[in-house]
């Protein structure tokens, strides 16, 4: 043995607390949540996980003001539709899901889920004719049209009104939601009353044609060069150069032909938990470090490997280090809790990754399911599981196919139960945005950056971090 590198032990986010401060703020409200590195006007990233991140998802946390990952290896073209997709939703409304009047029940009810909204707009030309809620499917043959089980009246909202006066509108008509449409009465989106608060929230995250940011990962194999021209010219806003070990030699390759391939690209690559692996990776080119070596929850690689490195103290270390190049880092995986974003942020993270806690939701890309309960669920697995090492390389030789599949540090299958309190993926922004204000008004900051600069960390005993935990059954 070398060494040990740290004698006085790593930290995990359960091992530190926040200690409060003077504020002057007038109102949580006042607190700037947007990413210090540029990237996001809320500092939530979802990872690249087959399971998670897709459209609907991107869509979704965009217009909260965070961004998604789309996951690498997706074919060219696939890429490109998917990414006019989402530049093209509207960075307000939610997107509608739509049928005609003679599409059937079966085929709305299989659909209706794809939303948090839980209605199937009806149109006919473009126009809205009615609007359809699984209350409508209740007693009715599943193979009836729409037409004749729908709401023929519809409440439309014009998209020339404000988000506080949709938000009037919707309640006055004792409407959770209704559908917007244009001056000449063509659908454009969904506003629910949910919607139409968080609207007034959550500034969306844009490009320069102010049209909704997406990411994309670009693996280490391959011609990274032409992966990176290609999502480029997909209109990806941001890259992500992605490997379990990202201080090795095919990372830094990787990183140096993406920045020759996109000079003015942002370029995030990882994952690393080291000082030193954060100055090569800035060095290769990166202009934020991805940082996680074993925290997620989806991930075996501590127990089948022993590597890795408790997060807290990894974001810590490589933020400093990044900092003093300028660039920044993102805090990817172990986040359990709002506290834990918080306190990555309070490390120095200017955004924190998300992925299995955004599993269990209307907008993952998993297929909804029902289990023997009635419970409504989607599946999820890691990325370097077995399960999607046989989808990475499912165009390899058999032979090499089989080689790769022994070797894994995922889990392959687990089940995330839809809360019905709180099925979206918006319902835990909210639960994010609301805890990282909280934290920054206990400590005096009114942005992420001074959040930074005046975050004071006590070290806790494992009692200490119980003591902090609701009680949640009477006294024993």
């Amino acid at each position: 043995m070398s060494g040990i590198v740290s004698p006085n032990a790593d930290l995990t986010y359960n091992d530190v607390f926040l200690i409060p401060q003077y504020a002057d703020l007038e109102s949580r409200y006042d607190v700037d949540l947007r990413s210090v590195d540029g990237t996001t006007t809320l500092p939530v990233a979802v990872s690249n996980m087959t399971s998670v991140a897709g459209r609907r998802m991107a869509e979704t946390v965009a217009r909260r003001g965070g961004i998604t990952v789309i996951p690498q290896d997706i074919p060219p073209e696939v890429l490109k539709s998917l990414i006019h997709s989402i530049k093209q939703a509207h960075t307000v409304f939610d997107t509608p899901i739509t049928l005609s009047p003679n599409d059937l029940v079966t085929e709305a009810l299989s659909l209706i889920n794809k939303r948090a909204h839980g209605a199937i707009i009806v149109t006919s030309d473009g126009k809205p004719v009615g609007i359809f809620t699984e209350n409508d499917a209740i007693s009715v043959d599943k193979f009836s049209p729409l037409k004749s089980v729908m709401s023929p009246t519809v409440f439309v909202l014009p998209d020339s009104m404000t988000a506080e006066g949709m938000y009037r509108a919707l309640t006055e008509q004792h409407l959770s939601v209704a559908p917007v449409v244009d001056k000449a009465g063509y659908l454009v989106g969904i506003m629910t009353t949910k919607g139409a608060i968080r609207s007034g929230i959550y500034p969306p995250n844009v490009d320069k044609n102010n049209r909704l940011k997406v990411a994309v990962a670009i693996g280490i194999n391959g011609n990274v060069a032409e992966k990176v021209k290609v999502a480029l010219n997909c209109l990806a806003d941001v890259l992500v150069v992605d490997t379990a070990h990202g201080h090795q030699k095919k990372m830094i390759d990787a990183i140096k032909a993406a920045r020759k391939a996109g000079p003015k690209a942002t370029i995030v690559a990882g994952n690393v938990v080291t000082k030193e692996a954060t100055a090569d990776l800035i060095a290769a080119g990166a202009d934020i470090v991805k940082v996680g070596v074993g925290p997620g929850a989806m991930c075996t690689t501590r127990v089948m490997t022993g590597v890795g490195r408790p997060q807290f103290s990894a974001v810590l270390e490589c933020s400093a280090e990044a900092r003093k190049h300028g660039k920044y880092v993102w805090a990817d995986g172990g986040i359990r809790y709002p506290r834990d974003i918080a306190l990555a942020i309070a490390a120095g993270a200017s955004s924190v990754m998300f992925a299995s806690w955004f599993a269990g939701t209307y907008e993952s890309a998993g297929d909804l399911q029902k289990d023997s309960n009635g419970n409504l669920y989607k599946e999820s697995f890691g990325m370097a599981s077995r399960r999607a090492v046989m989808n990475r390389t499912k165009n390899e030789l058999l032979f090499e196919r089989a080689k790769k599949e022994m070797f894994e540090e995922g889990i392959s299958s687990s089940k995330f139960i839809i809360n019905p309190a709180a099925p979206s993926v918006e319902d835990i922004i909210d639960d994010i945005a609301a805890g990282l204000r909280s934290a920054c008004s206990y400590t005096g900051a009114h942005n992420l950056q001074q959040f930074y600069e005046k975050a004071k960390i006590g070290i806790q005993t494992q009692s200490g971090y119980d003591e902090g935990k609701p009680v949640a059954e009477n006294w024993k």
